[in-house]
């Protein structure tokens, strides 16, 4: 039984010599060049020419910058030194104002402040730097939550929209007063604590920077607590009670007497005969 034949694979060489080697000089020159293996082009690269462009702009092309720069220096004077794109301030840097002599340490995002960085200001008694605010922004201005120092002892501590206090944050004021709670466009605004230096204290609702609507002020010097309605800062109506009397400071010198009624009933029964009774 005769088996099937194996079959052996050749692998033919790129080379055209091959065939040269095969079938000997029988195979004519011009065939070498069809039987060759072209190989595919490689993928074309166009380069935008500038052999017409005019002078100014050729200089303003190789002027661009992009990528991270030691030091470039404004006409005004002023000095950045960060990372650039596209010509514009754009990822970590540091800039100084030549007028003011302000020094901004932080993120950039197209050449404006924008991500977390820090502003510092020069005191002209001192000739020291200061910090201002440290925290968040966004396209240029105050936005998110950051630290505002106006002086030494005034400072806000909270959220910002658009460079104004807006949000959740506390502020601790120059006479020794603190509030925490809710502003809007930097005005106290929604629920707020109210912290006074003389321990007094203000817990309730805030509109335009001022005491409006329901609310609770402890007079923690006397020992009093008034509960009410307030409208722009004033006291409308409400009741005033003793709370801690005896742990304050400075008490009051006779106490709120307790209003009660001895039986409920019995007035309720004066009442109705009074209203039942015939008119003389």
């Amino acid at each position: 039984m005769l088996g099937t034949p194996a079959c052996k694979v050749h692998t033919l060489p790129s080379c055209p010599t091959y065939f040269l080697n095969l079938f000997g000089s029988c195979v004519p020159r011009v065939y070498m060049s069809r039987i060759s293996i072209k190989r595919p082009p490689a993928m074309p690269y166009n380069k935008a020419s500038t052999k017409n462009l005019p002078y100014t702009t050729l200089l303003d092309i190789k002027s661009q910058k992009h990528g991270l720069r030691h030091k470039v220096f404004s006409v005004n004077g002023d000095t950045y030194t960060g990372e650039w794109q596209d010509n514009k301030k754009h990822g970590n840097g540091t800039q100084v104002w030549k007028k003011s002599g302000a020094i901004y340490n932080g993120e950039w995002k197209f050449g404006k402040r924008d991500g977390y960085g820090t502003y510092y200001v020069l005191r002209p008694e001192t000739k020291k730097y200061a910090k201002k605010y440290d925290g968040e922004w966004k396209d240029g201005k105050k936005h998110g939550y950051g630290m505002y120092i106006y002086n030494n002892s005034t400072v806000y501590d909270g959220e910002w929209r658009v460079d104004l206090r807006s949000g959740w944050g506390r502020m601790y004021y120059e006479n020794g007063d603190t509030y925490e709670g809710e502003w809007i466009k930097d005005k106290n605004h929604g629920q707020g604590i109210m912290y006074m230096a003389n321990r007094n204290c203000y817990e309730g609702t805030w509109r335009d920077g001022k005491k409006n609507g329901s609310g609770k002020f402890y007079y923690c010097d006397k020992g009093q607590l008034y509960e009410g309605f307030w409208v722009d800062g004033e006291a409308k109506c409400g009741t005033l009670s003793d709370l801690e009397r005896d742990r304050a400071p400075k008490p009051t010198k006779y106490p709120i007497p307790q209003v009660h009624l001895d039986s409920i009933y019995y007035y309720s029964h004066i009442q109705l005969a009074r209203f039942f009774s015939p008119l003389c």
